[in-house]
């Protein structure tokens, strides 16, 4: 998950098992923001929760499961802020039913979850690992029996680490590779699961693990996040299209991280440097699969990608989604910076603007949404789009089994006005996932941001709905 600053390289209630009565549960939360009504957004609109397995799962290496390249990221001493890992994580692995039962409880009828490429293949290719697939079986099948939709990625960020040994999404074989893992979900959970996200954030996983070197695998280089990224937009289209071929009936889309990006001044340099940092935040991956090629036309420095491809590749990036997944969190405003070769723009960071922030240190700013909305919309090749992530961090604190975390609620709340003003606009959004549902492991920042609707001690491993969790389990209910 979430904003990351690629700009630094210049690149850029009681515990579950308590399950009281749902009156007594939530109590006074019934009483709803007047403002905001579930029926406003109309009875096809989607709601739901999203997560990711290296972050809620845990067993990292029970029930012949292979080492991702995160196991063995957050096992490296100084890799994670924190010290911690994921080895346990919020342990869904073994709590999954106990989970489900809370999203039903909580009257969330979509779940997004991923599957873990190492814990069905855990070389990645090859030998398939059949406990593997008969966890997510048993998590597929819980889901449906409480009428709730299961939602799959298929990839998010934790590329097996026999894979990375043989060069990772720098090796141009990875797309072979996806297309084999692909191809192993699809027919495995085809009768079962309709809804499909080929990948999470693509820009992210490239930039933050094949460039700045701060996720996991680890690497450094502009050649490498070039190389990386331009097989993951192939992998990406390959993906999609091997999902049709299998299942021609399913929903497919992917996910694309995006902030919004203003220029500090109205001044033709800075305006320029805003639109060098969209096309890699925004466009990079967007465009390419849309059909679009890449846009070295707003950053002429990503001309270098072309030296990585092969005739015939500008036509294998296209694939025609069913759903854009959008997921946004904050805004960034960018100035002109002489300091920063190559793409020659900064982040003008938010605590020097004397502005509200998340834990994460992101301004508060759901007007965001609304603003990414309106551009995503603006693409005629984007059918549909579904939040598919969007959240905040706030300190919480565990008070006599509750947690009053009326910040994330507003901000909730506040995002949730504005995704309604682009819909009554003519916006083709069509669903809200909210980053996340339960605390877990928040990839280099260990366990100590906390985006969750629902508190986890990690020590006990108890659940707490936290306010925020009630308000969500209440607005849904009307």
């Amino acid at each position: 998950m979430k904003r990351r600053d690629f700009l630094k390289s210049g690149i850029a209630l009681a515990a579950i098992t308590t399950l009281n009565p749902w009156t007594s549960l939530f109590g006074k939360e019934k009483k709803l923001n007047d403002e905001l009504r579930r029926s406003d957004f109309g009875a096809d609109f989607l709601w739901g929760v999203a997560t990711a397995a290296y972050q809620i799962e845990g067993a990292y290496q029970e029930d012949g499961k292979g080492l991702s390249i995160w196991d063995t990221f957050s096992n490296t001493k100084g890799k994670i802020k924190t010290g911690e890992n994921g080895n346990i994580a919020t342990d869904f692995y073994h709590l999954y039913e106990q989970d489900i039962a809370l999203l039903k409880q909580m009257n969330i009828p979509n779940f997004r979850f991923s599957i873990a490429w190492s814990r069905v293949l855990p070389k990645g290719v090859g030998e398939v690992n059949k406990k593997g697939l008969e966890f997510y079986h048993k998590v597929i099948d819980a889901c449906l029996e409480r009428g709730i939709e299961p939602w799959i990625t298929l990839y998010h960020w934790d590329l097996p680490q026999a894979l990375e040994d043989k060069g990772g999404w720098i090796n141009r074989e990875v797309i072979q590779w996806f297309k084999e893992y692909v191809t192993l979900c699809i027919r495995e959970f085809k009768g079962k699961v309709k809804n499909w996200m080929i990948m999470n954030e693509p820009t992210a996983f490239t930039a933050l693990g094949y460039m700045l070197g701060i996720h996991a695998p680890g690497k450094k280089g502009i050649d490498k996040f070039l190389k990386a990224s331009h097989h993951t937009a192939l992998a990406l289209a390959e993906g999609g299209r091997t999902i049709r071929e299998l299942f021609p009936q399913a929903n497919i889309g992917s996910t694309f991280s995006c902030s919004y990006i203003e220029p500090l001044k109205p001044k033709n340099k800075h305006q320029k440097a805003a639109a060098r940092i969209e096309a890699v935040m925004n466009k990079f991956f967007l465009e390419a699969v849309l059909g679009r090629g890449y846009p070295i036309q707003d950053f002429p420095a990503l001309k270098r990608i072309k030296k990585f491809m092969l005739p015939g590749d500008e036509d294998k990036l296209k694939f025609d989604l069913d759903f854009v997944g959008l997921q946004n969190y904050t805004r960034e405003v960018v100035k002109y910076s002489l300091f920063r070769p190559v793409i020659w723009a900064n982040q003008v960071k938010p605590q020097k603007r004397g502005v509200e922030t998340t834990e994460m240190g992101w301004e508060v700013y759901p007007e965001s949404v609304y603003q990414m909305l309106k551009i995503y919309a603006s693409y005629p090749e984007i059918p549909k789009i579904i939040i598919t992530e969007s959240g905040a961090s706030f300190p919480d604190k565990l008070e006599d089994s509750k947690i009053h975390d009326e910040k994330r609620k507003k901000y909730l709340q506040d995002v949730l006005k504005q995704v309604l003003r682009a819909k009554k606009e003519g916006v083709p959004v069509q669903g809200y996932f909210i980053w996340t549902f339960t605390d877990n492991f928040e990839w280099a920042e260990g366990f100590r941001p906390r985006f969750g609707l629902v508190y986890v001690d990690f020590q006990s491993q108890k659940r707490y709905i936290k306010d925020s969790g009630k308000w969500f389990a209440e607005f849904l209910s009307k």
